[in-house]
């Protein structure tokens, strides 16, 4: 097998071993580690490049810590590496977040963790935005419109494509990317007023 039909064949193996691991097969879990290590490892360069350049996690950690708790997941039903990707996106974002909220608390209130806002779909012109903030603002969104949350956590935070959302959300690609645009706008609303 070359390495172009290795790669292209590699979601549909992590697929399949992740259904392996949810019927009990542990072996299964030793053998995906290696073909999702990389992506995890992107996903956490993704956060950290956000951070303040002093954050006290390296990204090796964090991705050591959100693989800890995905491998503790119970109530998981894995259905394919998408969704497998975005639960891993949504706990770094968690610990981050409880990171934050740790720091935060320790200098009794000083300045709260910030994070850059930008990537392909910016949420915002703004350069930095709060971390806490925004996971307050994405509490909120979850609130009411919870698909729009999970977008948001999938795309910005899990670095997820539109068609892999769409395929973790069941839903169409035109309803991610409209749904995507007025999350954004919303989000930007809510993070700029609670600045």
């Amino acid at each position: 097998m070359n390495q172009k039909s290795e790669s292209s064949d590699m979601p549909e193996r992590v697929t399949q071993l992740l259904i392996n691991w949810n019927k009990g097969d542990r072996s299964a879990l030793d053998e995906m580690l290696p073909l999702v290590y990389d992506e995890l490892r992107r996903i956490a360069v993704r956060y950290m490049n956000r951070e303040k350049s002093e954050h006290t996690l390296q990204p090796t950690a964090l991705v050591h810590e959100a693989y800890m708790r995905l491998v503790d997941q119970k109530q998981v039903d894995w259905k394919n590496r998408a969704q497998f990707f975005g639960v891993a996106a949504e706990m770094m974002r968690r610990i981050l977040v409880n990171h934050a909220i740790q720091k935060q608390t320790d200098k009794r209130g000083g300045d709260a963790l910030r994070v850059t806002l930008s990537d392909a779909n910016e949420l915002s012109n703004e350069s930095d935005t709060n971390l806490i903030a925004l996971d307050e603002a994405l509490t909120r969104l979850k609130e009411f419109d919870l698909r729009k949350s999970r977008i948001v956590e999938l795309k910005f935070f899990g670095g997820l494509t539109t068609a892999e959302i769409a395929e973790v959300l069941q839903v169409s690609v035109a309803t991610i990317e409209r749904e995507w645009s007025l999350a954004r706008a919303w989000l930007f609303r809510e993070v700029k007023n609670d600045n």
